[in-house]
């Protein structure tokens, strides 16, 4: 597994930083207004906004003193990657499962 598709996970091994996906895929917020849904300090968010940055899942653009996050669609393509494989894995399983079935049912 490489380097990005590492911190994409790490990113999101977190429930709070999964919630914070989740409130990005709506709207843009600035870490005040992220903070506002959690029980946690602006410095802990911005931690977890670091970690979600860092793996890629999002970026920020400084508007004068705020910090407006937004989701990267993009970040999320190595975890879909790594999880496409598994898809085809158990494609592959079912469809001789499938055909073992029929043959002895013939």
């Amino acid at each position: 597994m490489n380097t990005q598709t590492q911190n994409a996970f790490r990113a999101l091994a977190d429930p709070t930083r999964r919630d914070i996906v989740q409130m990005l895929a709506s709207e843009d917020m600035t870490i005040a207004q992220l903070t506002g849904h959690f029980d946690m300090t602006r410095a802990a968010v911005k931690k977890h906004l670091t970690v979600l940055s860092d793996g890629g899942l999002i970026t920020f653009e400084a508007r004068g003193r705020e910090r407006i996050n937004r989701l990267e669609p993009k970040g999320m393509a190595p975890v879909l990657d790594w999880l496409r494989y598994f898809d085809r894995f158990w494609d592959d399983r079912l469809a001789n499962l499938k055909n073992a079935i029929e043959g002895t049912n013939r």
